[in-house]
């Protein structure tokens, strides 16, 4: 079985630690084989340093799979990390993001099942002169570099009770309604219907589309967004085939006979989608992101650096990440073969 990829993350937050708290809960929890691409003198310091002690082999892709019941595989990077957690430093930039790239490429190579990636910070990276603005465009960019063909990332939190797909991300609450369009509506719906049925193996995927206002408008007297934007969105979507209703008020759209009643839920901007995710699931949801050519997943947090090299990082949320990914890989492998 091919490996999963497992990018590091920001060496100076809780990747490296959750890493190896993941792998050592492997036979417990009934974790797929993975391996890590990070420099394999930060990872021996982070374990001494939390208190473990994990072995250790430097690897190929290629041999992982056959190492990961007895030994952690560390495909090792060019680039060397400084250990200071809970400290982010831009030295460490060019590791972090070597991590990423080698990732995507053995994915798309067949040397990887899946990217799977541990949390990153922006402004290390953007004082190191990374221009992108985040991890998921970031991505988008590679595997557009890689295919030749321009990619919409999409984002997802996905929980055991619940999937959320924000349509608007990373802007300020005051620009969402600036930004927020008919055609963006339908683009991200499109895709995580597509992705749904493809990767997810669900047939006939339920999209429940919130609405931006209180009381999705409540008929224009709350704004007329969900009426002018929104509404148009739901219709064109249900035109092409899509199981697609709505706007409906976010207020009642979490609660369990809501949410029995859909498979996603497109959310209007961040906190819409990602307020109910995490109360729902905090240590069990995923950030997958559809749209791309290979699959990627994510723990739903973030570096941590106020508890990075203290030991008492939870890999719940990564252990959940990287069997989602292989789950995804699965389905994935048997449609190809159809």
């Amino acid at each position: 079985m091919t490996a999963l990829a497992l990018s590091v993350g920001d060496p100076s937050g809780i990747g490296p630690e959750i890493a190896i708290a993941a792998f050592l809960a492997r036979e417990a929890v009934g974790l797929p084989a993975f391996y890590l691409l990070a420099d394999p003198a930060l990872i021996a310091s982070r374990a001494s340093q939390v208190g473990v002690s994990v072995p250790m082999v430097e690897t190929t892709p290629a041999q992982a799979a056959q190492v990961f019941a007895h030994t952690l595989p560390i495909v090792p990077l060019a680039a060397r990390f400084i250990d200071s957690p809970g400290r982010p430093d831009p030295a460490n930039a060019a590791g972090t993001i070597e991590a990423i790239d080698r990732a995507v490429a053995a994915c798309l190579t067949g040397d990887a099942a899946a990217v799977v990636t541990c949390p990153i910070a922006k402004k290390p990276l953007y004082d190191a002169g990374f221009r992108f603005p985040g991890h998921t465009e970031y991505l988008a960019h590679l595997a557009a570099l890689h295919s030749g063909v321009e990619v919409m990332p999409v984002m997802m939190l996905a929980g055991p009770d619940l999937r959320t797909v924000p349509v608007t991300i990373h802007i300020a609450l005051a620009d969402v309604p600036k930004v927020l369009t008919t055609e963006l509506i339908v683009a991200t719906a499109r895709i995580t219907a597509a992705d749904l049925v493809g990767r997810f193996g669900i047939a006939r995927p339920r999209l429940a589309i919130a609405g931006l206002n209180p009381h999705a408008g409540e008929g224009g007297s709350m704004g007329l967004e969900d009426e002018r934007i929104v509404r148009p969105a739901v219709d064109i979507l249900r035109a092409d085939g899509i199981d697609a209703f709505g706007p409906l008020p976010a207020d009642t759209l979490f609660h369990p006979r809501a949410r029995a009643g859909y498979d996603a839920a497109l959310c209007m901007y961040h906190d819409q989608a990602l307020i109910p995710a995490k109360a729902l699931a905090f240590d069990e949801a995923v950030n997958v992101t559809l749209g791309l050519p290979f699959i990627r997943t994510s723990p739903d947090h973030g570096t941590a650096f106020d508890i990075a090299g203290k030991g008492i990082a939870r890999p719940d949320s990564l252990i959940a990440a990287l069997k989602l990914a292989r789950r995804l890989a699965d389905i994935d492998k048997k449609a190809a073969a159809l």
